[in-house]
């Protein structure tokens, strides 16, 4: 599972001005996202905007993902729900040519409990031919997968292979890393703490900011992996003013006005997100501008 060591970019999906799918503005953006020398990419995430894709489209842009992609880097799809028969008929109609694991979301606004989050996993595990990532980020799932759930899940199915961990607890990181089964990743969902939770154990990011920076991101993330914590810092800390204003208007309605600003596809979004005010705007260019001076 050493495919998702490293800067994984939950990459975003971008639209044209009409609100169509931007094809083209796509294949820039995985040419952009490999040459800055990223690991893996995660099509149709939270990121991705895909609440907001019919099936068709997302089925389109599944396929033309793994086609652009063409086997440079590792390949992860975003499949998740609130209706665990919808994600697993999801999941076993899936075309998983290219693809090396899916990533899905604990269900969102059920709030099921702890033993409604096993099931539903466990249902999930029992139907996929590909390997899975848990992803517990309850600042939009309205739950909290416990770190006993995850190790519980961990232990019980062997293609359950590791976690994208976005709840920011500490606690909770520190409390899978000791009673996880060995091999199971722990994988930061959220840029700032990537750092310290690669000090813990964790093997890596799935990262927003890196849509737009995957140079910056990966070297950093990279670094940290060499336990050269000393030489990721001034990466870390620089990385830190973007990324906090990618997220005040939303995401992914700030990574994408640094993704126009860099003219690697536009800023459109589909309602109910919207772009970013003027204001943040003119920061976030501001901020892209420092990086393409250095």
């Amino acid at each position: 599972m050493n495919k998702f060591y490293g800067t994984g970019i939950a990459i975003v999906t971008p639209f044209l001005a009409d609100g169509q799918v931007d094809y083209d503005g796509l294949k820039n953006l995985i040419d952009y996202l490999i040459d800055g020398g990223v690991e893996y990419i995660v099509s149709l995430g939270t990121t991705g905007e895909s609440a907001t894709l019919s099936a068709e489209e997302k089925k389109k842009v599944f396929a033309f993902t793994a086609e652009a992609v063409n086997g440079r880097i590792n390949l992860v799809a975003g499949i998740a729900g609130n209706n665990t028969a919808d994600v697993v008929e999801q999941i076993k109609a899936f075309e998983i040519t290219g693809y090396d694991a899916i990533l899905s979301a604990s269900p969102q606004y059920n709030k099921p409990t702890q033993e409604g989050i096993y099931q539903h996993y466990k249902a999930i595990a029992e139907n996929s031919k590909l390997p899975i990532l848990l992803y517990n980020v309850p600042s939009r799932t309205g739950s909290n997968v416990s770190a006993a759930t995850t190790v519980r899940l961990a232990n019980d199915f062997k293609n359950i292979v590791g976690i994208k961990e976005a709840s920011g607890n500490f606690e909770q990181i520190n409390q899978v890393m000791r009673d996880k089964p060995e091999g199971f990743l722990m994988i930061s969902g959220d840029d700032p703490i990537s750092f310290p939770m690669i000090a813990l154990g964790a093997v890596g990011v799935i990262s927003v900011v890196g849509n737009a920076l995957p140079r910056q991101t990966s070297d950093m993330i990279r670094k940290c992996l060499n336990y050269d914590f000393k030489g990721a810092q001034k990466g870390h800390y620089d990385l830190l003013n973007i990324t906090r204003l990618c997220f005040v208007d939303g995401s992914p309605a700030g990574v994408k006005t640094a993704l126009k600003q860099l003219g690697i596809c536009g800023d459109t979004v589909r309602l109910p997100l919207v772009q970013v005010s003027e204001g943040v705007k003119n920061e976030i260019i501001a901020e892209v501008q420092k990086f393409n001076k250095n």
